[in-house]
């Protein structure tokens, strides 16, 4: 607890500056103390293990794709005790994503809002990390499809991100959810969900046959999915065989905050509408294929909640800027 307790002060600090800015310090500053060995001071890793997809987890509290866009600081990550690490999300080619200023800070609502756009190096940067990174525990890979790749070519740029990060997988998450690329979205729906699924499906079964090792393929969707959006969803879930879903992306509902800025909104504005999808979700996927439960985690309720309502695992972001290290223990 005294540890954790000096969290606040931190938070302080940092919030004095820009927010993006405040994320690159805080990730160097991470790194630093890692090489250096000061993260050996850090309480251990929870060990609360759980299987999954076929995988083993440490603990259920993971860090959800967008805090280390480029697998530059995983090692430093994996230090705060998560039981698995997202990186990306990655897009085939490097983006400098939307205009700047393009991250909001609601500190009353203890929220934030981005319009980052999937800035990135590209998955041939990531694969260089990879290659140098210490970790060994549950590492996911979150791909995407570069700004200027029109809708309907969308799945040779998901493909190619896929090929080149499967050797270095845990698993793959498929982004399809983000608000910040115009018409990523449309890639939710029907038959353009089924061709991208069918296709991605196909490149892990050819994975497995040469390398004789399976990756899980899992998808992000969005909280802002009315209820027949979502039980088509689940539909082609179960059909395409799916490992699993991630509930949830940012929103782009404004309830119960004043900002007007442009982007999707994490933190605790989105945790009622996160932890209802989950629920309706696991309803409708009757068991048969795992949940992580995403937007809106800031304590041990809102972890128990999510996992009462279906959930089995659970990634944090903006709740990690907000309470700090502390949390992921909480979670896990």
């Amino acid at each position: 607890m005294k540890k954790a307790s000096f969290y606040p002060l931190i938070r302080k600090i940092l919030f004095q500056l820009n927010p993006e800015t405040a994320h690159h310090i805080t990730l160097h500053l991470l790194k630093w103390a890692e090489k250096i060995g000061l993260t050996r001071f850090l309480p251990p890793k929870t060990e609360a293990p759980i299987e999954a997809m076929g995988l083993r987890f440490p603990n259920r509290a993971g860090l959800s794709a967008g805090f280390d866009k480029n697998g530059e600081y995983i090692d430093a990550l994996a230090s705060l005790g998560f039981g698995f690490i997202e990186v990306g999300t990655i897009t085939p080619k490097p983006q400098p994503g939307n205009p700047k200023p393009r991250l909001f800070r609601l500190v009353k609502e203890e929220a934030i809002i981005n319009r980052l756009g999937f800035n990135n190096k590209g998955v041939d940067y990531l694969v260089e990390q990879l290659k140098k990174t210490k970790y060994q525990g549950i590492l996911g890979i979150n791909i995407g499809k570069n700004k200027d790749t029109p809708i309907e070519k969308a799945i040779e740029d998901y493909l190619y991100c896929m090929k080149r990060a499967l050797p270095f997988a845990s698993y793959i998450t498929i982004n399809i959810s983000s608000p910040n690329t115009e018409n990523l979205r449309q890639l939710q729906h029907g038959d353009l969900l089924k061709e991208l699924l069918s296709a991605l499906k196909k490149e892990q079964a050819h994975f497995l046959e040469k390398q004789k090792k399976y990756i899980p393929l899992i998808v992000k969707i969005s909280p802002d999915l009315t209820s027949d959006e979502l039980k088509s969803m689940a539909d082609i879930f179960l059909s395409e065989k799916i490992d699993g879903v991630i509930a949830t992306n940012t929103t782009l509902s404004r309830d119960g905050i004043t900002s007007t800025e442009i982007g999707g909104l994490s933190g605790k504005p989105l945790t009622a509408r996160s932890t209802a999808i989950i629920r309706e979700l696991h309803a409708l996927l009757e068991n048969q294929i795992p949940i992580i439960g995403c937007g809106g985690i800031s304590n041990k309720k809102d972890a128990d909640e999510r996992i009462a309502a279906g959930a089995t695992l659970l990634q944090v972001y903006t709740g990690l800027i907000y309470q700090g290290a502390s949390l992921v223990k909480e979670m896990a």
